[in-house]
């Protein structure tokens, strides 16, 4: 089953074609300065009943050098099957688009992309007719963006660099820098991108620190995880309002209790009662309200938590 995370590391290239040229960049290959860039269907299937899709593929267009296909590839763990679907994939698109084709693996840890980056030779050990060498984006090599000002004039870098680096040490530096990036942003922008991470943390530790930061920080922007926070914790709002209201209504049940006793209730008892939100001392007091001879008895050393 497809991972969260694995969409994210490509969905981001989809989100946003420009990024490539900042990752070949840091990746030191040079590509010329792109004009424009187009989605293209990522099914790779031929009439045969075997179903082959890159994860996202994409129609470049530079300003010197015409057009190039880039495909890219989410890889959450080595594969020794994968080398050969891959050089599969760049020699169809090759064939059927006739445009020069790059693929670039995304990576989420070391090995992998260590494992990814490694040339692989194709064919017979005595003439391997083909090489694979595709470019690998991973926490080797994309930079930890911990700068804010950084992070806002390169938005999908920084996410890259988020989701990149999910598994990292220096991933909460990361995802603190790109909340506060965000801060002022449209919320077409900041929205995409608040999602993307998310995604790309998957179920790793740092998820709930980008949910805090979500909650905390970017409060205002209109998205499904910003919602589906807002929701909980309108839930949570409403469970305690419920609680509060019940242990308000008790303490009153106590208080009214000793009323009908004639018992005088000094202020500080009065307060104890009034400020107890333990349901279960609750309870204990106004059952010992019907006998007690004075407010103070009830408490018996009890004290609310």
């Amino acid at each position: 089953m497809v991972s969260a995370p694995h969409e994210a590391m490509h969905r981001v290239f989809q989100e946003y074609p420009e990024l490539f040229s900042r990752v070949s960049e840091v990746l030191g290959v040079a590509f010329p300065p792109f004009v424009s860039a187009d989605v293209v269907t990522t099914d790779l299937t031929e009439s045969r009943p075997v179903e082959r899709r890159v994860d996202t593929l994409l129609r470049i267009e530079t300003e010197d050098n015409g057009l190039f296909l880039l495909a890219v590839e989410a890889q959450g763990k080595k594969d020794p099957d994968k080398p050969t679907s891959w050089a599969y994939y760049v020699s169809y698109l090759l064939e059927k688009y006739r445009l020069p084709t790059t693929l670039l693996v995304v990576c989420q840890d070391r090995a992998t992309a260590a494992w990814a980056t490694r040339p692989v030779p194709l064919g017979s050990p005595q003439w391997p007719v083909l090489t694979l060498r595709p470019l690998v984006a991973g926490p080797h090599n994309i930079p930890a963006v911990t700068d804010v000002a950084e992070a806002r004039k390169d938005l999908a870098l920084a996410t890259l660099s988020a989701i990149t680096h999910a598994g990292e040490p220096d991933v909460g530096a990361i995802l603190k820098t790109l909340s506060a990036a965000l801060r002022g942003a449209p919320d077409d922008i900041a929205a995409p991108i608040v999602e993307l991470t998310a995604q790309g943390l998957g179920n790793r530790p740092a998820a709930q620190q980008w949910r805090n930061l979500v909650a905390v920080d970017l409060s205002f922007y209109i998205s499904p995880l910003s919602e589906e926070i807002r929701d909980e914790g309108r839930a949570e709002g409403e469970a305690r309002g419920r609680a509060e209201g019940e242990a308000r209504g008790r303490a009153e049940d106590i208080l009214l209790v000793f009323d009908e006793r004639g018992i005088e209730v000094p202020d500080g008892i009065r307060d104890t009662i009034t400020g107890c939100r333990d349901l279960d001392v609750l309870r204990r007091w106004l059952r010992r309200a019907a006998t007690a001879d004075s407010a103070e008895e009830i408490l018996d050393g009890d004290r609310p938590a």
